[in-house]
Parts: C-alpha cells; sequence; structure tokens
C-alpha cells in the first residue's frame, strides 16, 4: 500500500437494543455498512410457534416508510403484502357513507400487518452474516461509564454482563436505554396520556374471503367525542380499533357486562355489529391499551448511545406516523453516515439529533391535530367542503400549496415545515370559507379574487 495513503480503521461492533420494526431496520442498515451488529430482544422470537402478538393493530406505511425500506431493498417484497387505502370512508350512524380521498389518483397509504413487517425485517437481518439476534434478553441495567449492559436470560434465569461500543436504543416507548439516560444530568423527559383508551376488535371476512366493507380504504366511524376505525386485511378481514374515554358517560367504565357492549354498539355503530360476531367474546378478552405521548432530550449520551424511534419519541396513532417516523429516523442516520463517515460518531449523534428531534415534536402536534380531525371534523360537512376547496387550490396551484396531509403522508417535507405550512394554510382557510357556501361558489370572481389575494401574500 503507498505511504500516503491511511487505511480505514475495521467496521466497529455496534449494539441494537430491541428486534421491533425499528431495531430489525436499523440493524440491517448498520451491518450493509460493513458493521458487525449484536441486537437483543426482551420478548422471544415472533418467527417462533407460540409466540404471542402483543399488538395486532395494522399499521399505515406512508412515503417515510416506504423510502426507508427501499434503502435495504426490501420495499417491493412488504409491497405484495400491503393493501393499498386511497382514502377515508366515514361511516355515519345511520351507515351512510361518505368518501374522501387521501391525495391525487395514484396515492395511497399501505395497510400492512405489523407482525408480518417484524417478521420479515429480522428474517433479513439474520440472513446478514454479521448480524446476531438474541432474544428473550431483558435489560436490566446499562453502566453508561463502563459501556456495559446488564442482561436477564428470560429463558434460563441466568444475569449475564455484555459490553458496547456504540448502542442504540430501539426498544420502544418504555426504553431501557432511554431509562438509563434519564437517570443524567439534567435530561428532559415527559410522558402525556391521553384520557383515551383503545380496543383491537374485528370485521370478519365475508363468504370465501371477500371483504365486507370497501377493501382499499380506510373506514372511520367518527362519533364526536370518540370513533372507531378500520383497516384491511389480505384474508379478507378488518381490523378494527375502537379509541374510547376511560372514564365519563359514555367510556370503558360503564361498558361492564355483555349486554351493555351489544346494547352500545347497536346503538352507536349499527351497521359494523352485523359484521363482527366475536365482538363480545373480544371486547372482554382483549386489552385495553393507553395512549401516550413522550418527549425526551438529549437523544444521545457522549458519542456511544443514540436512541431512534418510540424510544426517542413516542406518538399517538391517529397521523398513521408512529413506524413511519421511526423508519425515516433509519434512513436520515445512513445519510448523515454517508455524509460524515462510519467513524464520525460525534457529528453523526449530534446533527442526528438537531434534525429530527424538532421534526418529532412536530409530529407529535400533528397526531393530537389529527386525533380531533378523526373524531369529529370528518362528519362535518363543511370540513369536507373545506377539504375540496383545498384540493382546487393545490390543483391552480400546482407546487405552491400542497395541503397538510399530502405534505405529511406523501413527501419528506420535514415534520416541523409540513406542520408551520399546515397552520397557515389553516388560516388562509379560515379567511375564505366564510365566502363558500358550496363547490361552484370556489369559482365566483369575487371568491377568485380572495384566493388570488391570499395566494400573493403567501
Amino acid at each position: 500500500m503507498p505511504s500516503n495513503i491511511t487505511p480505514m480503521p475495521a467496521a466497529e461492533p455496534l449494539t441494537v437494543m430491541g428486534a421491533g420494526l425499528v431495531g430489525s431496520l436499523l440493524s440491517l442498515y448498520l451491518a450493509r455498512r460493513g458493521h458487525p451488529v449484536q441486537v437483543f430482544e426482551r420478548r422471544a422470537d415472533p418467527r417462533r410457534a407460540g409466540f404471542q402478538e402483543g399488538r395486532s393493530i395494522n399499521l399505515a406505511l406512508s412515503d417515510r416508510g416506504w423510502r426507508a425500506l427501499e434503502g435495504v431493498g426490501v420495499a417491493d417484497d412488504i409491497r405484495q403484502v400491503g393493501i393499498p387505502m386511497t382514502g377515508r370512508v366515514m361511516h355515519d350512524a345511520q351507515g351512510n357513507l361518505t368518501r374522501q380521498p387521501y391525495g391525487q389518483d395514484g396515492q395511497a397509504i399501505y395497510s400492512v400487518n405489523r407482525g408480518h413487517l417484524n417478521r420479515r425485517l429480522l428474517d433479513l437481518a439474520e440472513a446478514q452474516p454479521n448480524v446476531r439476534l438474541q432474544f428473550g434478553q431483558q435489560c436490566l441495567h446499562i453502566d453508561l461509564k463502563k459501556q456495559e449492559l446488564h442482561l436477564l436470560d428470560t429463558a434460563t434465569q441466568q444475569e449475564h454482563t455484555e459490553p458496547y461500543t456504540r448502542l442504540f436504543g430501539t426498544d420502544g416507548a418504555f426504553s431501557a436505554v432511554r431509562g438509563a439516560l434519564q437517570k443524567t444530568d439534567r435530561y428532559d423527559y415527559s410522558q402525556d396520556y391521553l384520557e383515551y383508551g383503545y380496543k383491537e376488535l374485528t370485521i370478519a371476512a365475508g363468504p370465501g374471503g371477500a371483504w365486507p366493507l370497501e377493501k382499499n380504504a380506510l373506514h372511520i366511524w367518527p362519533r364526536g367525542q370518540y370513533l372507531m376505525i378500520a383497516l384491511p386485511n389480505l384474508d379478507g378481514s378488518f381490523n378494527c380499533t375502537l379509541f374510547f374515554p376511560f372514564e365519563g358517560p359514555e367510556s370503558f367504565a360503564v361498558l361492564q357486562t355483555p349486554a351493555d357492549v351489544s346494547a352500545f354498539f347497536e346503538r352507536v355503530f349499527p351497521d359494523a355489529v352485523p359484521l363482527m360476531p366475536e365482538l363480545v367474546q373480544e371486547f372482554f378478552e382483549h386489552p385495553t391499551g393507553s395512549l401516550v405521548t413522550i418527549k425526551c432530550f438529549p437523544w444521545k449520551y457522549d458519542d456511544d448511545v443514540l436512541l431512534l424511534g418510540d424510544a426517542s419519541h413516542a406518538i399517538v396513532p391517529f397521523y398513521g406516523q408512529g413506524m413511519n417516523a421511526g423508519f425515516e429516523d433509519c434512513s436520515v442516520l445512513n445519510d448523515l453516515l454517508d455524509q460524515h463517515g462510519d467513524h464520525a460518531w460525534p457529528t453523526v449523534f449530534a446533527e442526528f439529533q438537531a434534525q429530527r428531534k424538532p421534526n418529532a415534536d412536530a409530529m407529535a402536534d400533528l397526531a393530537l391535530y389529527n386525533f380531533t380531525e378523526m373524531r369529529d371534523r370528518v362528519a362535518d360537512p363543511r370540513f369536507l367542503l373545506q377539504k375540496k376547496v383545498e384540493a382546487k387550490i393545490a390543483a391552480q396551484f400546482p407546487g405552491r400549496w400542497t395541503p397538510l396531509y399530502a405534505q405529511v403522508t406523501f413527501s419528506h417535507t420535514p415534520y416541523a415545515e409540513a406542520w408551520a405550512a399546515g397552520q397557515r394554510q389553516d388560516a388562509i382557510m379560515a379567511r375564505l370559507m366564510p365566502h363558500i357556501q358550496s363547490e361552484a361558489d370556489f369559482d365566483q370572481p369575487a371568491v377568485q379574487a380572495l384566493v388570488q389575494q391570499e395566494m400573493t401574500r403567501q
């Protein structure tokens, strides 16, 4: 080797805590960069017989998630088992339907089964010769100074210590890695629970595996202070989620008997009940989940620990962006490694949290904003008219007006930029809508003059 060329140091070993969706994708990214990757996961291997899926909730994959999957060459594989949803279908209390497209023709979010996606990513990670997956490893303690993990093997009940050089915490909303960082000086942390919980239910497949509702849509039953949604499965069934107050006159607290549940659903969701033969049994057998927003900072400790995904920014599920944001963490980190090199960890970690923290906070706000929209505004004729007017403005001013939902879901615009643009658009619509009572009004000269005036001020 010529004397003026410095040999590249060997790729250093890396440790990932958590083998869920973000952890398995991250390990794949890191392994493909040449790093030996050790992955520890508290749960049993979800690919083994007898594994009990903790959460059956379907996920909505959108552009940010697809880009991250494309980065490791797995997007086409996942697309084969996803169902495109091109819009929302709202069900009113009489069973009448209203459809609202998500974007332009050809744009869709995809209903994907969490378990299938996790298992597929684990298979791909394990196929890398430099990845070692270890399941049933509960993290008891992390010594940040010594860079050591104290783990319990849940099968043997043996405790052991594992050193790490660089540790990535992808172990979810109640992260053990973040728990260690929270004990450091001046660590900011907050968790905020909604007064709502959620319950997983099922709409059964029709005869011969037919879908009893429109297949290519996310179905919403908006009821003012609560809602139910349904996402399609490949077998013709739908995964339903009831988002419902814990306490109050209509809440989980008052639905105590099978008769209570049957009466409530027949009154509030009459068109869904005939499609839910296991409703009462599932209501009492399935756990009631809670909904939390977690914010923290910093996301790193020195240059040897970094948090990604829910460990750093758990959000409520009402924009369908939790997984997509976590996957985007992986692709952003990979881009920074491309930019600065695999040995510039202090720069990469610092830039990662500087880029992602404002966007994660914006996405948390967006998710809460969308909860209100899905719960009651999507049933409001004025809101639906406003969405049609926004689509007309977007068509009239291409590139200058992109609806907030499209910016979040069908682009890679940073979440903070999308949220700021959405707030400006809301202010404009608040000024325009008093002059619009029907779609036809949009073409009135006076309204067009107002639109032109607003767009000039943009």
